[in-house]
């Protein structure tokens, strides 16, 4: 989708079925959990039970209103390490977005796909999925030009016109055309499952990536995404090594309904989140995907980001 706000808006007005169509799946469940050996063995290896992840932030989050370089200082003064980037077809923000990080002194994660929402790989319409691909090149390229290892894609999208199983086949058939790129960038396509009505369990979700067969196929996994039909615990020790990247944010449940809220304040349990992250020896990126704000309010988000997801006291 186009930025942060767009992504919330369709998870707002998109409510996720609970089901799971029959596709004649098939997974090993000693492919997705982590023994307890090695959930004793990570915890002896990190006595302090802190996370070993990089703390990146999803760059519209940052002061629009602000040049590229001091969004990024902005961004370092208050503690973030890496950086989640839009993807952009115009060659002066592409150097001008390389500029700022490598004068920031800031990584650039990944990349955010901007066309799997309005043009995605599971349609029907040929004019539709070229112009997905099409835009799936260009954050390829983006990722590899700024050093970025990932780029996030929501493979597909299940509505009236797009059943789930033409959903899962078609998508799989547009993502393996751009396996050879990906190869030859070395940047991983990663599938986040967003409220798309797809990928509705993790067992599912890992079958989907398992049958590409690829190392450039992984899973980007949304801790918030997961709250209303599922325990983000879950998914992490289900999901385990398939997990390239991670989004966190919060989500609250009450008789009125719903709502996306700061980290601490909503439903996810933290310290179980952390648990499964360590049994499954997670030490990569945790981006944060939120409302943006000034600098007092990113001061305290990395804050809640030490305590919560890191496990500072």
């Amino acid at each position: 989708m186009s930025n942060t706000t767009s992504r919330r808006d369709f998870l707002k007005t998109s409510v996720a079925a609970a089901g799971v169509t029959g596709l004649g799946l098939t997974f090993s469940a000693g492919t997705a959990t982590t023994s307890a050996s090695q959930a004793a063995s990570a915890a002896m290896s990190n006595p302090s039970g802190t996370l070993p992840v990089k703390k990146g932030i999803l760059v519209d989050m940052l002061p629009k209103d602000m040049s590229y370089e001091n969004r990024f200082k902005l961004a370092r003064d208050v503690g973030f390490e890496a950086l989640q980037v839009n993807t952009t077809p115009k060659p002066d923000d592409q150097i001008a977005i390389k500029r700022a990080a490598e004068t920031a002194g800031m990584r650039i994660d990944s990349v955010m796909n901007m066309d799997h929402w309005k043009y995605p790989l599971s349609s029907a319409d040929p004019a539709v999925v070229e112009t997905s691909l099409n835009g799936m090149r260009t954050s390829l390229h983006n990722a590899n030009f700024w050093g970025a290892k990932y780029v996030l894609l929501v493979p597909a999208v299940v509505n009236a016109e797009t059943s789930y199983r033409d959903a899962w086949k078609r998508s799989q058939t547009q993502i393996r055309k751009l396996l050879p790129l990906a190869e030859q960038l070395k940047v991983v396509i990663a599938l986040e499952e967003v409220w798309n009505k797809f990928l509705l369990s993790p067992i599912e979700f890992a079958t989907y990536v398992d049958e590409f067969k690829s190392p450039w196929v992984k899973a980007w996994f949304d801790v918030g995404n997961v709250v209303l039909y599922g325990y983000p615990q879950d998914w992490i020790r289900t999901l385990g090594h398939r997990i390239v990247d991670m989004h966190v944010k919060d989500f609250k449940r009450s008789e009125d309904g719903y709502q996306w809220v700061n980290l601490g304040d909503g439903d996810v349990n933290w310290p179980e989140v952390r648990k499964a992250l360590a049994e499954i020896h997670y030490s990569g990126t945790v981006i944060t995907e939120l409302e943006g704000g000034d600098e007092s309010y990113l001061r305290d988000l990395s804050q809640r980001f030490d305590r919560l997801v890191i496990g500072k006291t």
